[in-house]
C-alpha cells in the first residue's frame, strides 16, 4: 500500500497522520512534507535563485504520460510532486514502482536521500487547492498533464471535460499569478492533434488552422489559447505541445491501441473470442509516449517560451494497427465484407474465424478521419525526435499484454 503523509502549518506530523488513516480505515493518501526549503514567495526572490531548485508539480501524474515524466525528471535529480484525484480505490498503478514503503521514505526525508516524489489530493476543479498546493510546493515547473482524454466520452460529458481541461487550465495558470510566481514557474500545457480535427492540410503543423471536432478538442483549443494569452499578458513561460498520439503498455484499456493489444493477446490465449472496433480506416500518427515526455521536458528548457508540434511524421490506420497486432502473435489477418461498413470483418486466415467485428457504437458523432503531424521545428529547435518506430511499438504492447494476461495477478 502507498502511504502518505500530512504537511500541517509548515511542519511534519507522520505519527499523527498514520494514526488518524488506520484509524479510519481510509487510505492515507495526504498531502507530503515538501522536499523544498521555505523560500520568500513572489518577487522577494529573483527567477533565477528560485530556478535553481528543480522541482516539478505533474498533475494527472498517475497517467501514462505522467508516470513517465516523473520516471524522466527523478532520473534528472528533480524533486516530484504530483496532484491525484481522491478515488474508493487505488489508481496509483503506474507509479506504485517509484515509492518506498512510508517509514522508509520518512528516514528518507530526513537525511535528504532516496527518490523525491510526493503526491498531493486536488483535482483541476478546484481554485483554492490549486493555489493551497502551488504555495506549498512552490515548483520551478508545472506540467498540466490533467485532462478528461477520452474523445468519445467527451461527447457524453461534455461540461465536465470542458470544465477541466479548458476552464481547469485558466485555474491552474491563475494559481500561479495568485502566488507571484508568473515569472518564476515554467509551464507546460499538454496539448492535442485533436485540435486539427477536420483538417486543413496535411501534414499538420504549428502554423495548421484548427478545426476541432469533439468536446474535447473544443476544450482543449480553449486551454491552447488561454496558455498563449497568459504568455502574452503576463510573460509567463508557457508553452503548448501538440502531441500526436503517442501509446505504450501503460495506455490506458479503453483506447483503441491498448483495447487492440490487449484483446490480442487474449484472443492468441483462448480467452477471448472477438475484437470489436469501430472506424478501422481512422489514420493516426502514433508514437511512443516515453519519447514525447522528453519533449515536454525540452520545451520547458529553452531560453524563450513557444508551441510545439511532436510527431513522428508517419500515420497508419487502426486497420493496420490490427494486422500487425495479431502478426506479433503469429495471426494473419484477411478482410472480408464491404469495406469500411459494419459488415466488415477481420478472419483468421488459418482456421476462418471471425475475430474482429465493425460496432456502431463506437462510431464518434464527428470523426476525425487523419492525423498526420511534421516535428520539423521541434526537430530544428529541441533537438527532439521519436526513437520508437510503428512496428516496435506495436509489438511491446502486444508482448507486454501477453504477459499481463498470462499474469493471474496483473
Amino acid at each position: 500500500m502507498i502511504s502518505l503523509c500530512q504537511q500541517e502549518n509548515g511542519s511534519t506530523n507522520l505519527e499523527k497522520r498514520s494514526n488518524t488513516a488506520t484509524s479510519t480505515n481510509e487510505p492515507p493518501y495526504h498531502h507530503a512534507p515538501r522536499f523544498a526549503q521555505p523560500i520568500s514567495l513572489g518577487s522577494t526572490i529573483s527567477p533565477e535563485d528560485y530556478r535553481k531548485r528543480r522541482v516539478a508539480l505533474i498533475t494527472g501524474i498517475t497517467g501514462q504520460d505522467g508516470s513517465y515524466l516523473t520516471e524522466l525528471l527523478l532520473e534528472k535529480g528533480y524533486e516530484v510532486h504530483g496532484l491525484i484525484r481522491r478515488s474508493s480505490s487505488f489508481n496509483t498503478g503506474r507509479i506504485e514502482h517509484l515509492y518506498k514503503d512510508v517509514h522508509e521514505r520518512r528516514h528518507c526525508f530526513l537525511i535528504k536521500t532516496g527518490p523525491k516524489m510526493v503526491l498531493h489530493y486536488g483535482d483541476l476543479t478546484d481554485t483554492t487547492n490549486l493555489v493551497y498546493i502551488i504555495s506549498q510546493t512552490q515548483p520551478t515547473e508545472v506540467y498540466n498533464l490533467a485532462a478528461q482524454s477520452h474523445v468519445k466520452v467527451s461527447f457524453d460529458m461534455a461540461e465536465y471535460t470542458g470544465d477541466v481541461d479548458g476552464l481547469g487550465t485558466l485555474r491552474l495558470l491563475d494559481a500561479i499569478r495568485t502566488c507571484g510566481l508568473t515569472k518564476h514557474i515554467r509551464f507546460y500545457q499538454a496539448s492535442t492533434s485533436e485540435l486539427y480535427g477536420k483538417v486543413t492540410e496535411t501534414p499538420q503543423t504549428e502554423t495548421t488552422p484548427f478545426y476541432p471536432r469533439s468536446p474535447y478538442g473544443v476544450a482543449k483549443l480553449y486551454a491552447y489559447w488561454i496558455v498563449k494569452n497568459y504568455r502574452e499578458s503576463y510573460d509567463m513561460f508557457a508553452c503548448n505541445g501538440i502531441l500526436f498520439n503517442h501509446e505504450s503498455p501503460r495506455r490506458g484499456r479503453t483506447f483503441v491501441t491498448r483495447k487492440i493489444s490487449r484483446a490480442v493477446a487474449e484472443i492468441s490465449l483462448a480467452q477471448q473470442e472477438c475484437l470489436y472496433l469501430g472506424n478501422l480506416s481512422a489514420k493516426r500518427d502514433w508514437g511512443h509516449a516515453k519519447d514525447y515526455v522528453e519533449g515536454m521536458w525540452k520545451m520547458l528548457q529553452q531560453d524563450q517560451p513557444d508551441d510545439f508540434v511532436l510527431a513522428t511524421g508517419e500515420t497508419h490506420s487502426v486497420r493496420e494497427f490490427v494486422e500487425k497486432s495479431f502478426a506479433v502473435v503469429n495471426i494473419t489477418i484477411k478482410w472480408q465484407g464491404e469495406l469500411d461498413s459494419v459488415n466488415e470483418v477481420g478472419i483468421n486466415a488459418e482456421n476462418g474465424k471471425v475475430v474482429v467485428r465493425v460496432d456502431p457504437m463506437y462510431f464518434r458523432p464527428a470523426e476525425v478521419e487523419l492525423l498526420h503531424g511534421l516535428p520539423k521545428k521541434a526537430e530544428s529547435l529541441l533537438g527532439w525526435k521519436r526513437t520508437v518506430d510503428f512496428d516496435s511499438l506495436v509489438r511491446e504492447m502486444v508482448e507486454a499484454d501477453l504477459v499481463g494476461v498470462s499474469d493471474p495477478n496483473p
